[in-house]
């Protein structure tokens, strides 16, 4: 089976590659630049895409069978807020952008198509709030509104023989360089106040395998529905902990009850199990290695969310 990945070297793409890889799928990664050889467990094919462009490039579904769409065009490092000082033009390349590729998809013949969306599309709503895939939403940054509709319009195009399904993601961690933690240990590090922050997590590991399962799974239980992907609730204390450096102080333990938590029953229904707190602390471990700090000391972390 071939799998085209759009986005395929960002920071949440190349865990969805390498699961797909994994599981012996034949990758092609598309996206602005080709990725290193070295990048991936295996070698990948490359398609040039930019959502900027106003047409899709001509043969980029050719020879493919399943696409998962993962990529997202905003200001580096930012997602909400990443439409800078340009909303129309960030609407018309995400969503516009985004629906071409899905339309093309289902021309093409292509049997299955995956977006991923974001915990975003639950902005608004009052914290500590259980989100659930049934709650009313009217997010309240665009780069939610976006994800939203695109998960909206990929549901409206899903019918026989073209499976579509929507993964709202929290943030993804993970230990592949470079890490989106790399900034937070290194101001760390060099002795900066750090904030206390707490937020909800998933391994990017864990990610791929709730990309891997809509594509394994009964076209009735998932065809042009949205499912939750999130795993624990941790903070910024939680982080640099795990990291075991002695001689430095923690900031203060974020507030945990202002983090909305999502229910993922609808995709642990279908078997998906996420790694929770071994998988966090062995992944700081790693890290810690990593940077030549050491192991991290073992303790308790908090509570699966």
């Amino acid at each position: 089976m071939t799998t085209l990945v759009s986005g395929g070297t960002g920071l949440v793409g190349r865990y969805t590659v390498n699961a797909l890889l994994d599981a012996g799928h034949d990758v092609v990664v598309a996206g602005r630049h080709r990725p290193p050889d070295s990048q991936f467990a295996k070698p990948v094919r490359f398609r040039q895409l930019s959502l900027s462009n106003d047409t899709v490039p001509t043969g980029l579904f050719d020879d493919v069978q399943e696409f998962v769409h993962a990529a997202f065009d905003h200001e580096p490092g930012r997602y909400r807020g990443g439409e800078g000082d340009d909303p129309d033009g960030f609407r018309r390349r995400n969503f516009e952008g985004s629906v071409r590729l899905f339309e093309t998809a289902r021309r093409a013949g292509l049997s299955r198509t995956v977006f991923l969306s974001s915990r975003a599309v639950y902005d608004g709503l009052p914290a500590g709030e259980m989100l659930t895939e049934e709650t009313p939403l009217s997010p309240a940054s665009l780069y939610g509104r976006v994800k939203l509709d695109c998960e909206q319009a990929l549901a409206g195009l899903n019918a026989p023989g073209f499976v579509t399904a929507s993964l709202r993601l929290t943030g993804v961690y993970g230990g592949l360089r470079p890490n989106k933690w790399d900034g937070l240990i290194a101001d760390y590090l060099s002795g900066k106040d750090i904030s206390a922050r707490a937020g909800s997590e998933v391994h990017g590991e864990d990610v791929g395998k709730a990309v891997r399962l809509m594509f394994e799974a009964k076209a009735e239980d998932i065809g042009g529905r949205s499912f939750n992907v999130s795993d624990i609730v941790a903070d910024t204390r939680d982080i640099l902990a795990g990291l075991g450096v002695t001689g430095k102080s923690l900031p203060e333990a974020g507030d945990r009850s202002s983090v909305a938590v999502m229910d993922t029953a609808r995709i642990r229904g279908l078997g998906w199990q996420p790694g929770g707190w071994p998988l966090f602390t062995d992944t700081l471990q790693a890290l810690a290695r990593d940077a030549g700090l050491g192991l991290a000391h073992n303790q308790a972390m908090g509570t699966d969310s």
